[in-house]
């Protein structure tokens, strides 16, 4: 009983269906495996030893030395001498004052700021490629859901458009017009197939492992702009926040410091010096001669002249710090116009959002009324494709004018200097994490934006068509036969 209860176990476990994924989990696969980003963390490592490498400037630095010699001497005078000698030391030396040394310490730690304000660049970027390529595949998901939804609801015009031709209440015209757009929508399923396989590709790269669903947008997402909603306020707040005006600040310090460091190259130096010597001479003439000295001491040095070498490191240090104070003046404007532009797009694409759902509401009127129309004989079979295309047409701008005000958002976020990965757990409150569905044959995978128009369907599906949920239908629809619909393929 236990092998068959084992097998059972691991049957279930491996037969369940994989959740879907939400930004945050595929933020943090991203963030395990992107090398931009890896290559940036390397970066701020290396240049966090700057410090300690400037620091060694001002603390004591010891070496121990050790011969051993044969020598071989010859005089002027009727003598020589063979003799073996080998002695040892050690120095130590404390610096005292050097301006230089100083100088470099401060830039150093100046200097891992700013380190630290790259790497966490290359954060903010990765944040906002992660939510791009997400976006990306759900718009192209939804894209292939809808060409997918409007292709069956042609199926269902062409024939109905064949069976009334067949029976002499509609013209081949008819016929014709739902023929050319079922054609259409093919070609467009095609393309529109291709580039969600890219858009995965893409995410692929990004995460390194293939995600097999991603968590959607909600059917109605409550999206609103972030706080404070003034733009003089995110302004302001990039002018002190964000990371490329904090990055060219840095870069300031450093070049101010850069004329200190140069200036003090005429300054003396002192620095407590110590060392002990031992040395053995042996068979020198008729005896050996033993040494030993301690010494101990201060050592100053005053450079006088060096061929006018520190005075030109000086005006070169003042040229770069002007360079330095002209790339912080480029990059507080252009983090200005950065915010400014981030939230307009903010705003224009939170109306655009509600424009579109007024739009999309009227299309669906528009194309029950149209439907309405057909049944009593005032509307024609291409009244309907076109009021369907433009329902369809609808969803799709929809849907990316919602994922356009989301990436909006970080946008702003970035250039004010404020987006972390806690934006993202937000966006993930907006999303629909359902598990995912059980692979299908169907090209056209399952999205809660298509269910209108996958209600616009007759439950009786061709055979040839993958099933999918169908909401209940809200308008007055034409009996539509199965056996219409298998003729409609057969043709």
């Amino acid at each position: 009983m236990k092998p068959k209860l084992l097998t059972f176990m691991l049957a279930a476990t491996f037969g369940m269906p994989a959740f879907a994924e939400n930004l945050t989990e595929v933020y943090r696969a991203a963030l395990a495996y992107d090398a931009p980003y890896a290559a940036a963390q390397a970066s701020y490592q290396a240049a966090r030893e700057k410090l300690p490498q400037a620091r060694a400037g001002l603390l004591p630095n010891a070496s121990l030395n050790a011969n051993g010699r044969y020598n071989d001497v010859e005089t002027s005078i009727p003598s020589s001498a063979d003799f073996n000698s080998h002695g040892w030391s050690v120095s130590a030396a404390q610096p005292i004052y050097r301006g230089q040394n100083l100088v470099a310490y401060d830039q150093a730690k100046v200097s891992v700021l700013l380190a630290e304000n790259q790497f966490k660049t290359a954060g903010q970027d990765l944040i906002l490629r992660t939510a791009r390529a997400y976006f990306d595949v759900l718009l192209a998901q939804d894209s292939l859901s809808f060409i997918g939804a409007q292709k069956a609801a042609i199926t269902e015009q062409l024939a109905s458009a064949k069976r009334n031709f067949e029976v002499g209440t509609a013209t081949i015209t008819d016929t014709h017009e739902a023929q050319a757009r079922f054609d259409l929508a093919t070609a467009q399923e095609i393309a529109a197939q291709n580039d969600l396989e890219v858009k995965r590709r893409a995410l692929h790269t990004l995460t390194g492992k293939p995600i097999e669903k991603l968590a959607p947008l909600a059917a109605k997402p409550m999206l609103a702009s972030p706080a404070p909603q003034n733009m003089d306020d995110w302004v302001s707040r990039s002018q002190s926040d964000n990371l490329q005006v904090l990055i060219r600040q840095q870069a300031r310090q450093i070049a101010d410091k850069e004329i200190d460091r140069a200036r003090a190259g005429h300054h003396p130096t002192l620095d407590l010096t110590a060392s002990y010597n031992d040395n053995y001479n042996q068979n020198f003439g008729a005896g050996q001669i033993d040494s030993r000295s301690t010494v101990l001491g201060l050592e100053f040095a005053l450079p006088i002249y060096q061929g006018g070498l520190t005075s030109s490191q000086v005006r070169e240090a003042v040229a770069n710090k002007e360079k330095a104070r002209q790339e912080l003046e480029d990059a507080l404007r252009n983090a200005a116009l950065q915010t400014r532009q981030a939230y307009l797009n903010v705003t224009s694409t939170e109306a655009q959002v509600k424009a579109l759902e007024a739009a999309l509401s009227s299309s669906e009127k528009s194309l029950e009324s149209t439907q309405l129309g057909l049944q009593v004989g005032v509307r024609t079979n291409v009244d309907v494709l076109n009021a369907q295309q433009q329902v369809f047409s609808a969803k799709k701008d929809l849907a990316a004018a919602r994922y356009n005000f989301l990436l909006s958002v970080l946008n702003l976020k970035a250039a004010a200097g404020s987006l972390s990965a806690t934006d993202l757990e937000e966006i993930d409150r907006l999303l629909a994490g359902m598990p995912a569905a059980p692979a299908k044959t169907s090209t056209a995978p399952e999205n809660s934006a298509m269910r209108y128009a996958l209600s616009l369907r007759n439950p009786m599906q061709p055979a040839n068509e993958a099933a999918a949920p169908v909401a209940p239908a809200t308008v007055n629809q034409p009996l539509q036969l199965r056996s219409e619909l298998t003729l409609a393929s057969r043709n």
